[in-house]
């Protein structure tokens, strides 16, 4: 197959050491939110001069290898199936022997059987840094049969990353390596709304307080609290959620069941190319997720960068928690409980003294900790640290 060239700004910013990184895990095309950091990991580093390529199964027929700059490239391994939520791909191991000798660090990223496979089975004898996203909480089939190769992993590693430092310090696999933790905040560029689309979307829906949420419709997302709540708010609030999933219809029978369908909107599926102007439209973003599984959330950040307060659940060793600072970016409450997410919409929409604050928090929330070149940066730090 030709290589995809995907153009990109270089920018003169150059490591003094030389480094050659493999990104390793998951799969591409980009569709969640491992990718998603891998992916812009390895772009980061390109335009700084940094030769870093990403290995992945194919989320398409076959496999690939797409150009990103001229030495940095994704390769994509042949999948022969999907189980357990891990793209099976035998060729993923043949061709990381084949090219491991090549990279000073290999960054592999957890959770992905598959990936870890591979690095088990390459003779890699260089630095890993392994990228903790989150543990394996819903799996549990298959973290029976993971948990000795997760524990070579964790050995293996020279360096352990997580996203927060509340996951990190929380997870039980990680409790005895915390010496060889540290973490790295994810980072994007900011949210950038259409001042016409948001208007359009405005038009709508006039004179309602907008509370957006976006995710795929599965149980960990909480959207059925989401749905509860919008019974405590009046006709002055519309709920917008953006996705699809498994439990569309079940909640649609919730909105129906409950007649909240003139406070609460399934929108579907929505494309990447009118997602900002959702974020510009909203007065608060809401995060319902009720379990670990949500380990980040980085719609919080897309929010924040866009300086819309949040609204998100309090998850026992999660990171969510600490990307929302409770009063500073938005407010944090009690997993599964619809009246307290919609007591915690009123208070933010009802008073413009607290909404004001919240949403300059919000804003400076973002700009202090997670933009795109601060993550860069920071892994660039850390690739340094372990070849020292």
């Amino acid at each position: 197959m030709p290589c995809q060239q995907i153009s990109l700004p270089l920018q003169a910013d150059f490591t003094s050491v030389r480094m050659r990184i493999l990104q390793l895990g998951k799969f591409y095309p980009v569709r969640g939110g491992v990718e998603k950091v891998m992916y812009d990991l390895l772009t980061g580093l390109a335009v700084r001069g940094i030769q870093c390529d990403m290995l992945c199964a194919y989320g398409e027929k076959g496999s690939a290898q797409i150009s990103v700059l001229s030495d940095c490239k994704i390769i994509c391994t042949k999948t022969l199936a999907k189980k357990y939520a891990t793209m099976i791909s035998p060729q993923m191991v043949s061709t990381l022997r084949r090219i491991a000798s090549n990279y000073d660090i290999i960054h592999v990223h957890h959770p992905d059987p598959m990936a870890a496979i591979a690095l088990r089975l390459s003779g890699y004898k260089g630095k890993v840094v392994l990228h903790w996203h989150s543990d394996i909480v819903k799996q549990k089939k298959l973290l029976n049969f993971y948990l000795p190769l997760q524990l070579w992993l964790i050995n293996r590693a020279d360096l352990i990353v997580g996203t927060t430092p509340v996951y990190i310090a929380a997870s039980p696999y990680l409790k005895d390596v915390q010496h060889k933790c540290t973490y790295l905040p994810i980072g994007i560029n900011g949210v950038k709304p259409n001042d016409a689309q948001v208007t359009a979307i405005k038009a709508l829906y006039p004179g309602h307080k907008i509370v957006f949420s976006l995710g795929r419709l599965v149980h960990y997302k909480g959207y059925k609290y989401l749905v509860e709540a919008a019974k405590y708010l009046d006709d002055s609030y519309m709920v917008l959620i953006g996705g699809i999933g498994a439990l569309h219809d079940e909640l649609q029978q919730q909105i129906d069941d409950e007649g909240l369908s003139r406070r609460v909107k399934l929108l579907g599926f929505v494309p990447n190319e009118e997602l900002p102007a959702y974020y510009g439209a909203c007065d608060v973003y809401c995060l319902s997720s009720i379990m670990k599984t949500e380990a980040f959330a980085i719609v919080q950040i897309e929010a924040m960068s866009c300086g819309k307060p949040v609204v998100c659940c309090n998850i026992e060793g999660s990171g969510v928690p600490w990307v929302n600072a409770h009063g500073v970016s938005g407010l944090v409450v009690e997993p599964e409980n619809g009246r307290a997410l919609a007591d915690a919409i009123r208070k933010i929409c009802e008073d413009r003294v607290v909404y004001d604050n919240l949403s300059d928090g919000a804003r400076s929330r973002y700009h202090e900790l997670f933009r795109k070149p601060q993550m860069i940066s920071r892994c660039m730090e850390i690739y340094q640290q372990v070849l020292a």
